[in-house]
């Protein structure tokens, strides 16, 4: 079982009947096995995903085809755990017929979504982030159903689509479109957080030049689009500043990218 959780990233299984049983996890931050305990509920057991499903059907019908559907532990040790892999056991919540208080919500509380997802805890203490008390995971991914991305993980434009709820301003379409955008928001932004302004991947005008590359044809010249940018380059600030390239997500007027 240890063998295959290593080729099978991000597989939970639960060891023993025990209420605080361990979890054994492989996760994508790490090519090891690494292990965690499920969140707890004082006075509550596990009583399987089935039991879930009797009031949860619409979400549970979708489950298995989803990335969070991984942490699911089948076998009776396990009663098919996999619900309260991330929303704790549920025996209390089951009889009382449901009710806040009684499972834990990670939509609440990030605390869950940090046990496995370690780097995203630290992301969000950068100087520049999303405030997680008010922008919860689930605004932007979906845990339920396929890969946890709101409008699916490859379709860009899906991705885009959950920046963009709360981001409008810069919807296009664009007569001049900045080709970025086809690539996503996160070609250019890191949504957890990050050390640089506006959640950049990169400070100041190294964000940009990952893309446009410089062209050296002249010894001591910086050529960039043809152009020669070595003042402006050396002078600090950012492309998107002193009247350059300020529609930097795209432009109605200008192929710079300019207003």
């Amino acid at each position: 079982m240890i063998a295959r959780l290593r080729r099978i990233k991000s597989t939970l299984i639960f060891g023993g009947t025990a209420a605080w049983g361990l979890l054994l996890v492989s996760c994508v931050m790490v090519s090891r096995t690494t292990m965690m305990a499920p969140p707890q509920i004082p006075g509550a057991t596990f009583v399987g995903s089935a039991d879930c499903a009797q009031c949860h059907e619409g979400i549970t019908s979708n489950f298995h085809d989803a990335t969070h559907a991984n942490l699911m532990a089948e076998g009776e040790n396990a009663k098919n755990v996999g619900c309260e892999s991330c929303h704790g056991p549920g025996s209390i919540h089951s009889q009382q017929g449901g009710g806040a208080g009684s499972i834990v919500n990670p939509a609440k509380n990030p605390e869950t979504c940090f046990q496995c997802h370690l780097d995203k805890r630290s992301e969000f203490a950068m100087p520049y982030s999303h405030p997680i008390d008010k922008v919860g995971c689930s605004d932007c991914h979906e845990s339920h159903q396929g890969d946890a991305v709101v409008g699916g993980g490859t379709n860009l434009q899906g991705s885009n689509e959950s920046c963009l709820k709360c981001h409008d301003a810069i919807r296009g379409p664009y007569v001049f479109e900045h080709e970025a955008m086809r690539d996503g928001c996160t070609s250019c932004h890191n949504p957890h957080g990050t050390v640089n302004a506006k959640m950049l991947k990169a400070r100041n005008a190294a964000a940009c030049l990952q893309c446009h590359n410089q062209q050296q044809t002249v010894s001591g010249q910086i050529m960039i689009g043809s152009r020669e940018h070595t003042s402006f380059l050396t002078s600090g600030g950012t492309c998107w500043t002193a009247g350059c390239h300020e529609a930097v997500h795209g432009s109605h007027v200008n192929s710079s990218l300019r207003y």
